[in-house]
């Protein structure tokens, strides 16, 4: 059995520093990782990722995350992972770890993702410019995911990603934007592999619980959904708390 804590979307800045931390002191008692889900900062700022550094490092725990779209907006993408990776968080971008747990070697493959719809109501790669960037986008993003999760040699499999795979965790939103929320060639990705669980944030109004076509469990991990510093899931057999 591995022990995975997960959160997203917990948007760090100065006023909120130290909101988690009790919690996190917990974490070697009830998790064997910590996965996070995306949109540390409020705006991507290298100062709002020391803020996530200070309240996300050194927790006895590896910590490992994907950027979100919030984490992109002030242009210091590169400042931000140095950050976050001098205080020994693993950042992931159509890339994956294995982690040597007690339960056994887990791989993580992670990527932010982006938007695009769902089957049956997606944009297309078809007609301006600016609509056939943002589908190859979205395309090559569930691509990267895909041969990182395929890639990882290991006994258990998670997919971590902002963007959500399936539309069940986004039951909640309005439907109108669904698009902007998640696409399902990730969904496609996650099933292209034999992974056990797929994380992800976002969906701030979304639902908690979903699965892929193929039948890999879907979790909606963003603060706002789980209201609690972060959920652990066990993961071995046939079981996922």
């Amino acid at each position: 059995m591995i022990r995975i804590a997960a959160v997203g979307d917990v948007h760090l800045d100065a006023d909120v520093l130290g909101r988690f931390r009790p919690a996190l002191e917990e974490l070697p008692d009830c998790a064997d990782v910590l996965l996070l889900a995306g949109d540390l900062t409020r705006h991507g700022t290298e100062a709002e990722a020391r803020c996530v550094a200070e309240e996300f490092g050194r927790l006895g725990v590896p910590v490992v995350t994907v950027l979100g779209n919030h984490d992109h907006q002030c242009d210091q993408v590169p400042q931000v992972v140095k950050v976050l990776e001098d205080a020994g968080i693993t950042v992931l971008e159509g890339t994956g770890t294995v982690l040597e747990c007690p339960g056994g070697r887990l791989g993580v493959a992670g990527v932010k993702g982006f938007g695009g719809g769902f089957a049956g109501r997606c944009a297309s790669d078809f007609g301006e410019p600016e609509m056939k960037s943002f589908v190859r986008t979205s395309n090559e993003s569930a691509a990267a995911l895909g041969a990182a999760l395929r890639g990882l040699d290991c006994d258990l499999l998670v997919a971590l990603t902002h963007y959500a795979p399936v539309p069940d965790t986004l039951a909640g939103e309005p439907l109108e934007i669904y698009p902007f929320l998640g696409s399902y060639q990730l969904g496609q990705a996650i099933d292209s592999a034999p992974t056990a669980l797929a994380l992800h944030g976002h969906a701030h109004a979304g639902s908690e619980r979903g699965v892929t076509p193929g039948g890999v469990r879907v979790r909606n991990v963003a603060h706002p959904v789980i209201k609690q510093a972060y959920s652990v899931f066990h993961l071995g057999g046939d079981q996922i708390d």
